[in-house]
């Protein structure tokens, strides 16, 4: 996202007097140009410009080293010596001030940057004169890390000060300034551009032309009516003709797209190496987010920032003619200038020298760069350029979009390569370039330059007059419609009802009429438009289906579950993570053709394959006892059919939209949570309990109490969950339903997750469907006295709970109310193989109270049934 220095932004449109950086910020956002962010000054008071007069080294008791400095800071701020300063040094340096530093990096003479007391610096940090280490320091000498500003490139090392300038040489970050930059006293704060305000803003894949000023600028013109004055309209200087060779031989284009279709060099002769940028250009880089590094590195970085067109400079001493733009080999190889060793795929579109000693056999030409990303090592401007070969050229923006992801080297160039890049402005970039580097290294400027120019006229575009009056519902008038049109850079000719449209060439993303609508209304002004709610039809409201959706979302929050939305992409190693075993269904995945993320190819079958991302974030950060949920939708290879190629007619039909669903993998809805930590935590009244997988299985119940049905539970082994701790809940119609219970320690161990971290997931739209027009009635309160019995029942281990409980209910019939297992044993005096189930069972009448036989009755139905069913024995 491009910083935008306001003071930059004013060369090339006038501000609305009296603006303040969110003012520009609210024009920039009725135009589609959102902020997301806006930095401005961080330090206040006093921040001057300092003269070292004198070093002293003082070695203290703990071994530590600080020098005390006299600095000289302008006789406005050189007040009388405060206490604690020694006579000696009040006579050999009466105009100054003692200051008290811990960095090394700086000697007598040097240009510092003070702070004096009555300063704030970030954090905030007032500032205030102090006695320390035997002395009294007025003020502090300033790193580029204690003003905030790390990142300007005033030094590697940011423990150490910022030297402006060192007259001797001596100090780590000599050059930075000029001595003609700099006065004892100046304000540092504009001299360092800590007054001025920033703008971040967020640039959609369509607009790269505002990845500038330039493109900024218009736009703001655009929002206010200011005036906008083109930076890259330039007079040029020089006639293109027959300069440096070029030759541009993709000769076998892919996706039938040539990969450059020009290509602009020039020379600068005679420059200076050793030439420093100007204070100002390195400011306005730092602003912007780069790091000033060299005169030429600069130079071409400030004019893409400003103008949007990148370029790239080669030592013409390294280069050999002619430079040839072909596509790579197979088995070629490319050094670029993060001096790593790249292996290029046949689509990369290389630029290439002339055949050396060295070459690759066969390549015809050796890489010197790799077009519109990163240049070559072997060509790179060094200190000892002096003649500089300037390249701007326009690429395939496709092409540098997969040769960026490819080689995983997305660049500042790339970036607005693979955006669209204004197709004229090869010219005036390298004209804009070159006069700065002449003006600051010098050297001469040659004449005749190349300019190998393949591009092709935009194709107009033919709208109806009243088209995007029924895109957004409103009526432009045409005269309006044409203005807007033109604002933006097209020529506009009407011919009756017709609007015939040529798109400027730096607005690629205009390539058919629904492009020109969307110019129209936000040129009109969004906030224009008018905002129109539609009426409800009568006799409607929720559906069945999205009522127990919300009611199973309400109910999982009040007990404590977060509610999340997780993407829903894996990657292949997800199943192996969670154990999948092959053959499952859940193997068979959805491949994504184009993800958004090479990492992530695959759509998720389950949602607990993306909610342990969700978990391991909040573990991430610190959390400890974390519940979360999720309802969505996860995916089936399987059910994927046959994706229709016709249609029914012009416009698509709801037959069509049938046939299309019908091709969509089988994607049904589902809830799952995941819970790790305590749940209640320690306190005075005894220790924290933890999450169990009980706490699973009674997520479980909540929901399928909200959909309205009943779930049968039995105890069945399925990854990822642990084996000894997994219920599988069906129907009563034996439709599978879903698992809940403890996650496998291996599983929780692959994935770094706690242990005994407990999971469930449930397949919402068949419990959904199962209660679709069922009349929940209320049930009434029992008048009748209850009576309980406890049954404890000798059982193979092989008998669930669940079971048992079915089987007691059966046999009880309506006289059971309610039936469930309180206690579980297994030992030696069970005998092996066995266990003991203890069932209390609560049975009443609705119209009368239950006699002693009655009870009986029931209770010697639900021993034989036991008995019979599972072979029992009554404890």
């Amino acid at each position: 996202m491009p910083k935008v220095p306001l003071s930059w932004l004013a060369e090339s449109v006038d501000l609305v007097p009296g603006s303040s950086a969110e003012d520009v910020a609210t024009a920039l956002a009725r135009v589609g140009l959102e902020e997301e962010g806006i930095e401005g000054a961080a330090v206040t008071g006093p921040l001057v410009v300092g003269r070292v007069l004198s070093v002293v080294k003082e070695t203290q008791s703990n071994g530590k080293t600080i020098n005390y400095c006299r600095v000289d800071v302008g006789a406005e701020h050189n007040d009388p010596p405060g206490p604690g300063h020694a006579p000696d040094d009040v006579v050999e340096f009466p105009t100054s001030r003692g200051i008290v530093c811990g960095a090394h990096n700086f000697v007598a003479g040097d240009y510092v940057v003070v702070v004096l007391p009555g300063a704030t610096l970030p954090g905030p940090f007032p500032i205030s004169g102090r006695k320390t280490y035997g002395h009294w320091s007025d003020g502090m000498i300033c790193s580029s890390s204690e003003l905030g500003i790390a990142e300007l490139g005033l030094g590697e090392d940011h423990t150490g000060i910022i030297v402006l300038h060192s007259p001797s040489g001596e100090s780590d970050e000599f050059g930075t300034f000029t001595a003609d930059d700099l006065t004892v006293g100046q304000d540092a704060i504009a001299l360092l551009g800590l007054d001025e305000s920033t703008i971040e803003i967020n640039v959609t894949p369509d607009r790269g032309y505002s990845f500038s000023i330039r493109g900024v600028a218009r736009e703001y013109s655009h929002a206010t009516g200011q005036e906008f004055r083109d930076p890259a309209a330039l007079e040029f200087t020089g006639t293109p003709g027959a300069g440096f060779e070029v030759s541009i031989e993709d000769a076998a284009p892919i996706r039938d797209t040539v990969g450059c279709d020009r290509f602009v060099v020039r020379i600068l002769r005679g420059f200076d190496p050793s030439a420093q940028s100007p204070a100002w250009m390195k400011n306005r880089l730092s602003q912007a987010g780069m790091r000033p590094i060299s005169l030429a590195v600069d130079v071409t970085n400030y004019v893409m920032l400003e103008l949007g067109h990148p370029l790239h400079a080669y030592d013409l001493a390294k280069v050999t003619a002619p430079i040839v733009v072909r596509r790579a080999q197979a088995g070629e190889k490319l050094t670029t200038l993060d001096d790593a060793v790249r292996t290029l795929d046949p689509e990369d579109i290389l630029v290439c020298d002339s055949p050396v000693e060295g070459a690759l056999r066969g390549h015809g030409a050796r890489p010197v760069g790799m077009g519109g990303v990163m240049g070559g090592l072997d060509t790179e401007i060094s200190e000892t350029t002096q003649d500089v070969l300037l390249e701007a050229a326009h690429w395939d923006p496709i092409t540098i979009a997969r040769t960026a992801r490819r080689h995983k080297l997305g660049s500042e160039a790339s970036r607005r390569y693979e955006r669209g890049v204004d197709t004229a402005l090869a010219p005036a970039a390298i004209e804009r370039a070159l006069r700065l580097m002449q003006e600051f290294g010098g050297g001469v400027i040659e004449d005749v330059y190349t300019d190998v120019n393949d591009t092709v006229a935009r194709e107009p575009i033919v709208m109806d007059t009243d088209f995007p009056g029924r895109i957004v519902g409103v009526e432009y008038p045409v005269e309006d419609m044409m203005g807007y049109l033109t604002e933006v850079g097209c020529e506009v000719e009407r011919d009756g009802e017709v609007l015939i449209v040529t798109p400027p060439t730096w607005r690629p993303d205009l390539s058919h009429p629904i492009d020109l609508v969307e110019e129209v209304a936000r040129l009109g002004g969004y906030d224009s438009l008018p905002s129109v709610l539609p009426v409800a039809p009568p006799g409607r409201g929720l559906t069945h289906s999205q009522r127990a959706r919300r009611s199973v979302a309400r109910t999982l929050a009040e007990n404590g579950l977060t509610e999340v939305l997780t993407y829903p992409f894996i990657s292949e190693q997800r199943l192996d993570d969670l154990q999948i075993p092959a053959g499952d269904p859940r193997r068979e995945v959805v491949r994504l053709a184009n993800p958004l993320s090479a990492e992530q190819p695959l759509l998720r079958t389950s949602l607990i394959e993306t909610l342990v991302d969700a978990l391991k974030v909040n573990l991430g950060r610190g959390a400890q006892d974390v519940a979360i949920f999720e309802l969505g939708r996860a995916f089936q290879r399987g059910d994927i059919g046959e994706v229709p190629t016709s249609y029914s007619g012009a416009h698509i039909t709801p037959d069509d939209v049938e046939r299309l669903n019908a091709a969509l993998p089988g994607q049904p809805r589902r809830v799952a949570g995941i819970i790790c930590g305590s749940r209640e935590a320690a306190g005075w009244n005894g220790p924290a309990k933890a999450f169990d997988w009980t706490d699973a299985m009674a997520a479980s119940e909540r929901v399928a109490r909200e959909c309205g049905v009943e779930l049968e539970v039995s105890a069945e082994p399925h990854m990822p969950w642990h084996s000894g701790r997994c219920a599988t809940y069906r129907l009563a119609d034996g439709t599978f339903v879903g698992h809940a219970g403890e996650l496998h320690p291996k599983v929780l161990e692959t994935l770094g997750l706690p242990a005994r971290t407990v999971a469930f997931e449930l397949l919402l739209d068949p419990m959904i469907e199962a209660s679709e027009g069922r009349i929940v009635a209320a049930e009434p309160v029992a008048a009748q006295t209850l009576a309980k019995e406890d049954f404890a029942f000798v059982v193979p281990v092989t008998v669930s709970a669940g079971d048992l409980v079915r089987v007691v209910r059966e046999a009880g019939g309506d006289r059971v109310e309610d039936a469930r297992v309180f206690d579980v044993y297994a030992g030696a005096q069970i005998g092996e193989g066995k266990k003991s189930l203890a069932v209390n069972v609560v049975m009443r009448a609705a119209d009368h109270t239950l006699s002693a036989e009655e009870v009986l009755g029931v209770r010697e139905a639900i021993i034989a049934a036991v008995e019979q069913e599972f072979g029992a024995v009554l404890r």
